[in-house]
């Protein structure tokens, strides 16, 4: 059966200190998997990206993991992934895995996370697609970052318009439903001329 929708979540490789992290990966898991929908994700088995893969499985869901050979050779892959696709590089990933998508999700992480989320938002602002990007900024994780992007906008380097395209919110449940509801009316894109 072809799953609802398909979300794509950026987050990091390692479970970092506060146990809220891990948790809300568990959460954002199960919220896919119950409301019918398949996690795309980075296709690694540690940290809280195996911690959301792990979830969504465990609570029924599907899971499309996308990994380049470099990290599989070190044994990073989850392998109880419904798809687990091997690609040759991190551009062949991240293409992939915007592909397919309908909506993306940034949770806590590192600069891996860090990247995705900004290229993807790149793309957006740039027209190549046109589905919504969400940050969870859990616990104020991204307080730092967010004044930062003002100060920036601040300074002339931004507009408001292009940080007007990503939700961002520290409620996990107000956010998901937003960026699924979002999606439907968002499905065409142009990640084919990237």
């Amino acid at each position: 059966m072809k799953p609802a929708f398909s979300l794509c979540v950026y987050c990091g490789s390692r479970p970092g200190v506060l146990p809220q992290y891990s948790e809300v990966a568990q959460e954002v898991g199960r919220w896919i998997a119950v409301h019918g929908g398949q996690l795309v994700y980075g296709g690694g088995h540690n940290g809280l990206m195996g911690t959301l893969a792990d979830a969504t499985l465990e609570a029924g869901g599907r899971v499309v993991g996308i990994i380049p050979q470099a990290l599989v050779d070190k044994e990073y892959a989850h392998r109880g992934c419904t798809e687990l696709h091997i690609v040759a590089d991190m551009h062949e990933r991240k293409h992939m895995m915007a592909e397919r998508a309908d909506a993306f999700l940034a949770l806590p992480g590192g600069i891996g996370t860090l990247e995705e989320f900004f290229e993807v938002w790149t793309w957006r602002q740039l027209g190549y697609h046109n589905k919504p990007v969400g940050l969870l900024n859990l616990a104020g994780y991204y307080d730092h970052m967010l004044a930062f992007l003002s100060h920036s906008t601040g300074q002339g380097f931004m507009g408001e318009w292009q940080s007007d395209l990503v939700q961002v919110s520290a409620h996990t449940t107000d956010l998901l439903r937003s960026l699924v509801q979002s999606a439907g009316l968002s499905r065409s894109d142009r990640l084919d001329q990237i």
